[in-house]
């Protein structure tokens, strides 16, 4: 059973046209998935979808059914829910709300109601496992963009949910805070075995994580697989092309000049090291 599925799910805010238009979707326990695609393309309603604030929170309409570990979100509260799926906004700092680092974990497991004589170790792990090991005194506001963003997914962790959800999550950081992130997220994933859900405009930044691309457009979901379907997709149907790595571009030019079919390229190390491959079989022949 997949840990996330959308079935002809649609869904509408206040004015009639529809957001999420019909949406056929699984994400199986454990992968990492990320959701492309334009701007109003309906990636972050996406995401509060899954996450139980549309439509508990935002009203509107809504047909089909999003089933969060087997269970519909439209018969569970955002309390309920939230048990299972954290999330972590684009504007994390709104979700910052205590004097300092570890009030603030401990208030999200106040919140779901953990034996206060648990909470300690609890937040100690949770700060630990985002790398805040020695914040615990800092006050909230002395942090940094990137420490702060770690402190949200902290508080999220500490509630140990199965599903990670984030809308943008690198939109206000550095490139070396984003790296730092996502490095963070893939352990996570890959050592907890937590289910992620991203929103990501750079594709490249994230691409050496993700093990599937979710592309929307117009509220449509355009194409569901494995990133590297999904990016050929993309260029051969010149569906938003214009966010389609350098790198990636590069090895579809040369793989329709050479007509030779090349392993997927995740980072600039792939690719050097293939083409290497390659003339090195050519200086061979």
């Amino acid at each position: 059973m997949p840990d996330i599925a959308l079935q002809n799910f649609s869904y509408a805010y206040t004015h009639p046209k529809k957001v999420l238009d019909n949406i056929n979707l699984s994400i199986e326990k454990g992968s990492f998935s990320v959701v492309i695609g334009p701007s109003g393309a309906g990636k972050t309603t996406l995401c509060l979808a899954v996450a139980g604030a549309v439509p508990h929170y935002y009203g509107g309409s809504s047909a089909g059914q999003v089933q969060v570990a087997g269970t519909p979100t439209q018969q569970s509260t955002m309390q309920q829910i939230a048990l299972t799926v954290g999330t972590v906004l684009q504007d994390y700092e709104t979700q910052l709300v205590t004097m300092t680092v570890e009030e603030e974990v401990a208030f999200s497991l106040e919140n779901i109601g953990i034996d206060p004589l648990k909470t300690a170790v609890l937040v100690k792990e949770a700060l630990s496992k985002v790398g805040l090991t020695g914040f615990e005194k800092e006050a909230v506001t002395s942090l940094s963009g990137g420490q702060k963003q770690r402190l949200v997914l902290a508080s999220v962790l500490a509630t140990n949910p199965k599903i990670l959800v984030l809308d943008e999550p690198t939109s206000a950081l550095d490139p070396e805070g984003t790296q730092s992130l996502y490095k963070l997220l893939s352990e996570l994933n890959k050592e907890h075995g937590i289910t992620i859900l991203v929103v990501e405009h750079d594709i490249a930044t994230i691409l050496p994580y993700a093990d599937q691309f979710i592309l929307l457009e117009e509220g449509k979901l355009i194409i569901s697989g494995i990133p590297e379907d999904v990016l050929t997709f993309m260029a051969n149907h010149q569906v938003f092309p214009e966010a389609i790595p350098p790198l990636w571009q590069l090895k579809l030019m040369l793989e329709g000049f050479t007509q030779q079919t090349f392993n997927p390229w995740y980072t600039e190390e792939d690719a050097i090291t293939q083409l290497h491959h390659i003339l090195q079989e050519e200086e061979d022949a």
